[in-house]
C-alpha cells in the first residue's frame, strides 16, 4: 500500500462532481464505472482488455467467491488480486443482495443471515463481522457493510425494519473493519422509496464518519424517476468530501442522469450481460446485432469508440457470430460495451472539468434518441 484512502473533489458542475478516489493500489478517476467481475472474471474479457478500456477498478462478489473457491482458500493463494492478475483497486460487495436474490432459503436475525447456497444447498451463516472478514481475506480495497436489501415495491414496515437493521450492522462492520491503511469500508444507505427513511439512514451513516457511502436498494424494480428522486434526498446529506457509490446501476442513461444528481461511482452487469445476448450500447443508443438489417453491413459498430471490437469488426460479422451463437460474438460485444461505458464516463469527466456537463448530457441524450445509423 502506497497511500492512505481518500477522496479529492476537483470540480463541481451543478450537482455533478469530478474527483479522484485514492487507494493504496492506485487512484480511481470519478465519475467511475466499475466492471463487475462476479467470480473473479469480467465475463468474456481478459482483464488487460478491461484495463485498456479505461477501467481503474473492478468489482468482486463476496457471496459467490465465498462459495467458490472460498475465502480462506483465496487467502492462502495470495488474495483476489494475485489470483486473477489485477493490480488495481477492487471493490467487493457484502453479499447481502445475492443472499436476497439467489438463496432459496434464508433467515434474517439480529446476528446476521443464515442461507443455503444456490450451488449445492450447503448451509452458511454470515454476520456483519464475517462479511468483513471474508472481504479482508479476499484482499479487497473497498469493502461494503452487510445490509438487508428489500425489493421494491415494499410496505413501510418492511423497509423500516431492513433500514434499521442495516444501520446496526453498519456499526458492527465499522468495528470489525478497524483501521486498514489504504483501504475503506463504505456504509449503505437504505430505506426503499421512502423519503424519511432514506434521510434517517443517510444521516445515521454520516454520523458514523465512514470513508465512503453507498446508496443501495435502488434499481430493484422501481422506475428511474423514483431512483433519481431518492438521490435528491440522499446526496445532499452525504459529505461532499467523500465518495458516493450508487450500487447496481445501470444503463448509460441511468449513469448520465445519476451523475447529474451527485453520484461518483457505479457498477452493473448490464454491459457484459447485454453483450452476451447480442445487444450493444453505442453513441447512437442501443443496437441489436441479431436484427437482419446488419447482415450485409460492412460498417463498424461504433467507430468513435477506441476499441477493436467497436471500430474494426463489421456489423455483418458481429451479426453472423451472434446469430450463429458463437462465443466470439458474445466476447466482442461484451468488450465493446465495457469500452463504451468507459468512453461515456471519460466524456462525463471531461465535461464536468470544463463546466460543460449540461450541454454534454443534452447532446448525448439527443444522440441516443436519434437512434442507430440508417440501414444500408
Amino acid at each position: 500500500m502506497t497511500q492512505n484512502f481518500g477522496f479529492t473533489l476537483h470540480n463541481s458542475d451543478g450537482k455533478a462532481r469530478r474527483g479522484t478516489v485514492h487507494t493504496g493500489r492506485g487512484d480511481i478517476q470519478t465519475p467511475a464505472f466499475m466492471p463487475v467481475g462476479t467470480v473473479g472474471t469480467v465475463k468474456g474479457l481478459y482483464l488487460n482488455q478491461v484495463k485498456d478500456a479505461g477501467a481503474d477498478i473492478i468489482l468482486g462478489n463476496t457471496y459467490h467467491l465465498m462459495l467458490r473457491p472460498g475465502a480462506e482458500r483465496m487467502d492462502r493463494l495470495g488474495g483476489l488480486h494475485k489470483f486473477i492478475g489485477w493490480d488495481g483497486p477492487i471493490l467487493t460487495d457484502s453479499g447481502g443482495f445475492q443472499v436476497m436474490s439467489l438463496s432459496a432459503l434464508r433467515k434474517m436475525s439480529e446476528e446476521g443471515v443464515t442461507f443455503k447456497s444456490h450451488v449445492d444447498g450447503k448451509l452458511f451463516e454470515m454476520s456483519p463481522e464475517r462479511s468483513i472478514e471474508i472481504q479482508g481475506l479476499l484482499g479487497s480495497d473497498i469493502q461494503m457493510q452487510l445490509d438487508e436489501c428489500v425489493a421494491l415495491p415494499a410496505d413501510h414496515d418492511t423497509m423500516k425494519s431492513a433500514m434499521e437493521l442495516s444501520l446496526r450492522w453498519a456499526e458492527r462492520c465499522k468495528v470489525a473493519f478497524g483501521d486498514q491503511p489504504g483501504k475503506a469500508m463504505f456504509g449503505i444507505v437504505q430505506g426503499g422509496d421512502n423519503v424519511k427513511l432514506r434521510e434517517q439512514s443517510a444521516q445515521a451513516l454520516v454520523d458514523l464518519d465512514l470513508k465512503g457511502y453507498s446508496i443501495g436498494g435502488l434499481a430493484v424494480g422501481e422506475p428511474q424517476d423514483v431512483m433519481l428522486s431518492m438521490l435528491d434526498v440522499v446526496c445532499p446529506i452525504l459529505p461532499s468530501t467523500k465518495p458516493r457509490y450508487l450500487m447496481g446501476v445501470g444503463t448509460p442513461q441511468d449513469l448520465l442522469r445519476s451523475v447529474a444528481h451527485g453520484v461518483d461511482m457505479f457498477d452493473c452487469v448490464m454491459p457484459t450481460r447485454s453483450g452476451r445476448h447480442g445487444l450493444a450500447f453505442t453513441t447512437r443508443g442501443r443496437v441489436n446485432l441479431k436484427n437482419a438489417r446488419h447482415a450485409e453491413d460492412n460498417r463498424p459498430l461504433d467507430e468513435g469508440v477506441n476499441c477493436t471490437a467497436s471500430n474494426t469488426y463489421s456489423r455483418a460479422y458481429l451479426h453472423h457470430l451472434i446469430r450463429s451463437n458463437e462465443m466470439l460474438g458474445m466476447m466482442l460485444l461484451s468488450w465493446h460495451n465495457i469500452a463504451y461505458y468507459q468512453y461515456l464516463m471519460a466524456g462525463i469527466r471531461d465535461a464536468i472539468s470544463t463546466n460543460n456537463f449540461a450541454q454534454f448530457a443534452e447532446e448525448t441524450e439527443a444522440c441516443w434518441a436519434a437512434g442507430d445509423i440508417d440501414a444500408l
